[in-house]
């Protein structure tokens, strides 16, 4: 009898012992392609050397040493690493250990921000609905899904959600996709002014939207809509990168397919890419010195941020996505992964849409194909392409909930950057094979 609390009480779980490139390996030595890699996390793939050897090698000099007395040459040196890289200007990295941790962390740094700027009447977060960005209270809150947050509401502080930009589902038939953008960016600037002008203290969004909507990307236009209102009203604009940054969408950082920065951005999951747990929120040199100039010290913090072997990990894992141009690769191999499920998938009667970028990318599935109209929840359609897809030996991402929290299933991908031209092959044949026995 296991005394582990599993995700799910009802499921019995294989066990993993190992791991090879793109594969898993259960006890009984069956191999799962790791098409999602867990939740866009292994983008190396499992067992890499370079990685492997940077974390021990760390571990043989220095485990842990509390931020609170020292910093360490791998925070260091990956902070300079990536702000190297980042755009705008981004010039501080905060390191913590999961995704949701970064967005408790922008949050906190947004309002103290603006307390330091003597403007506390700032208190008010925009969001968008079908969000999301994490499981710790304030992260729950951020994000717009209800299934997700339904439970637990009493406990959420209050956000203001505003529409997403959804083109598949929302988009009406008599507008261009340009239009669409703006009028559904200039929501942003109306929920602005009707909470007063001078009360909203940031506006948080992920570039191309995960877990709940599935590899939705924005139509061109919206995110620098976007940024003209922030900058207007003095909202600082927080990008949410924990699943689509770190070369996932084809760019080492999403936002800059986009042509904006933001004033703090979130990144984790690629970045560890499932060696570490690890993730940072960078910050703009002017949200920095408000702290730095003001009060000085930042009231936020956590045992394990820094941790200089997640860090090590860290900067084995960008040195290599850039060192061995994965980022060129994610968005060239996600070009063939597209033409590959659109010739598989794509006059399926039950396949909606088929998008994303790079290596992410996702499938919606509606009941009718002229009318876009979701399944019956009733249906359990994601549950069970899980299962289907899983017993096939491939391991994706499929949600259900798409279009309001309840209504709609999609799956997700996002393999290793490491996926060769027959891994695309084996996964849109045992993604068919999957969505062609449930559907």
């Amino acid at each position: 009898m296991s005394h582990v609390f599993p995700r799910n009480c009802h499921s019995k779980y294989p066990t993993a012992i190992g791991g090879e490139g793109c594969y898993l390996i259960d006890k009984s030595g069956k191999r799962y392609f790791d098409g999602s890699c867990g939740v866009a996390v292994s983008c190396l793939g499992h067992s890499h050397e370079k990685v492997k050897q940077a974390i021990k090698d760390q571990i043989d000099r220095l485990a842990f040493a509390h931020t609170g007395f020292f910093t360490s040459d791998p925070a260091e040196e990956l902070a300079d690493l990536l702000i190297a890289h980042a755009p705008g200007d981004l010039d501080r990295a905060y390191f913590v250990s999961s995704g949701s941790e970064t967005i408790e962390t922008a949050l906190k740094l947004a309002r103290q921000y603006h307390i330091e700027r003597g403007e506390p009447q700032r208190r008010h977060l925009v969001a968008r609905r079908q969000s999301y960005h994490g499981n710790t209270l304030g992260a729950l809150a951020a994000g717009g899904n209800q299934w997700r947050r339904a439970q637990f509401e009493p406990m959420l502080i209050e956000v203001s959600h505003i529409s997403p930009c959804y083109e598949y589902a929302e988009r009406s038939a008599s507008e261009s996709a340009l239009d669409y953008g703006q009028r559904v960016a200039n929501e942003l600037e109306a929920e602005i002014l009707r909470l007063g002008q001078d009360s909203v203290m940031a506006f948080i969004a992920e570039p191309v939207v995960g877990a709940t909507l599935g590899a939705v990307p924005p139509v061109e236009g919206y995110f620098k809509r976007i940024r003209e209102i922030c900058d207007q009203y003095g909202v600082l604009l927080i990008l949410d990168e924990v699943m689509c940054g770190m070369g996932r969408t084809g760019h080492l950082f999403a936002c800059t397919a986009e042509g904006v920065a933001p004033d703090i951005l979130t990144i984790a999951k690629g970045l560890g890419a499932g060696y570490q747990p690890v993730g940072a929120m960078l910050c703009s040199k002017r949200v920095y010195d408000a702290i730095a100039q003001g009060s000085g010290f930042f009231q936020h913090g956590h045992t394990y941020i820094g941790h200089s072997a997640a860090c090590a990990a860290g900067l084995a894992v960008v040195r290599t996505i850039l060192e061995d141009d994965l980022v060129s690769r994610a968005r060239d191999m996600g070009a063939k992964l597209d033409v590959a499920l659109r010739d598989e998938l794509g006059q399926h009667g039950h396949v909606g849409d088929i998008r994303g970028r790079g290596l992410f990318r996702g499938l919606e599935f509606v009941e009718d194909h002229e009318t876009r109209k979701p399944f019956d929840p009733a249906k359990c359609l994601a549950r069970k392409l899980k299962a289907a897809a899983f017993e096939e030996g491939l391991i994706c991402y499929p949600m259900s909930g798409t279009r309001d929290g309840r209504n709609g299933d999609h799956v997700l991908l996002a393999p290793p950057f490491i996926l060769e031209d027959d891994h695309v092959a084996e996964i849109t044949e045992k993604l068919s094979r999957a969505v062609r026995a449930v559907t």
